[in-house]
């Protein structure tokens, strides 16, 4: 995937960004922004003990580790924009294997094995295999565990509701500081799995939600059968990311002065389409534990880069910027500020 590609598939992985961290599903854009419905949530009259926004989501987490499950996965987005996915996810409390079936866009079906992902495109027999280190298990709310999250978001139950058919409590994970959104979390009551996920800004407008539609939980998900049609190569030009780990340092760059929140949880190298590995792309990931930011830089070409600014789709921001001679691009679902931050101390090392 060429450069030029990658703030698109970003912006794919939506629908699939309360599954793990990498696309499968393409958002139509509409050219008026609507206002999503807020959530129906009952309120309850009984007290019952807080749980610590950690305890919320060590919950969240070991759902996705422990429990198998089918559902229908819909996200849409504040600018009209709606994707669908069919999805299987098995799981041993070790292994985790999950097949994503667009039901929009261009077909697509995405296996995932732990840390490898394997895409299917079938109008072009094209197979895609890579490996993502940091793509974490359904939600993907864990990207670190050293307990910093409670630093910058606090947690507090708002009620019950109903989604899919199954009960839910209703959890809003707000943020202490204007650099990250915050988030509504339905998670289904007996088992903590998350069901429905909204994204709202500073204001408590909802930026995006991603539901289920329809799930069966604890379905008879076979991991041997997923893992024969994740196998099923035959006949398909198979293509693998030539992605090679790094670090920033080595590649030249620095940030001046750190991000409030934000830590570097990984860093590769990718080659642009037509070029050698030395001339390619370098992908600088961080997170906060539930907002994710990743700095694209690569060399600046003015026939391909030829406007700076802020873009916005969804819950997902973009910043482009030329930096000498470099060209940065920032992605993140974060506020237009928290770009701003990482861009300005951004800088090229002596």
């Amino acid at each position: 995937m060429g450069y030029a590609d990658k703030p698109t598939a970003i912006l794919a992985a939506r629908c699939a960004a309360a599954l793990w961290a990498a696309g499968t599903l393409g958002l139509a854009a509409a050219e008026t922004p609507q206002a999503l419905p807020g959530p129906s949530i009952t309120r309850v009259q009984v007290k019952q003990p807080e749980r610590s926004v950690g305890d919320w989501l060590v919950r969240m987490h070991e759902a996705s580790r422990l429990r198998s499950y089918i559902g229908t996965f819909v996200v849409t987005s504040n600018n009209g924009g709606m994707s669908s996915a069919r999805i299987w996810h098995a799981c041993d409390g070790e292994q985790q294997v999950e097949r994503v079936e667009s039901l929009t866009g261009a077909p697509r079906s995405t296996f995932r094995r732990n840390d490898e992902v394997v895409t299917f495109l079938p109008e072009t027999r094209v197979v895609r295999a890579e490996k993502r280190e940091s793509l974490g298990l359904f939600p993907n709310f864990l990207k670190s565990t050293d307990g910093a999250i409670a630093e910058f978001y606090t947690a507090r139950r708002l009620g019950a509701d109903r989604v899919a058919g199954f009960e839910a409590d209703v959890v809003q994970l707000a943020p202490k500081d204007s650099l990250r959104f915050g988030y509504r979390v339905w998670s289904e009551k007996k088992t903590g799995l998350v069901v429905k996920l909204q994204t709202v800004d500073l204001d408590g407008n909802v930026l995006e939600q991603a539901a289920f539609s329809e799930l069966a939980l604890d379905a008879p998900v076979r991991i041997d059968k997923l893992n024969q049609m994740m196998s099923a190569t035959e006949g398909w030009r198979v293509e693998k990311a030539d992605a090679v780990k790094t670090t920033a340092g080595a590649e030249g760059w620095q940030l001046k002065s750190a991000v409030a929140g934000f830590k570097p949880i990984s860093c590769y190298k990718r080659p642009a389409s037509g070029t050698p590995a030395p001339e390619g792309t370098l992908q600088w990931v961080f997170s906060d534990g539930l907002a994710a930011v990743s700095l694209f830089v690569e060399s600046y070409d003015r026939q391909r880069h030829v406007q700076e600014g802020m873009f916005s789709s969804g819950a997902t921001q973009t910043l482009t910027r030329r930096i000498q001679d470099w060209w940065l691009t920032a992605v993140g679902e974060v506020p237009p500020q928290t770009l701003k931050a990482f861009a300005a101390s951004l800088e090229r090392r002596k």
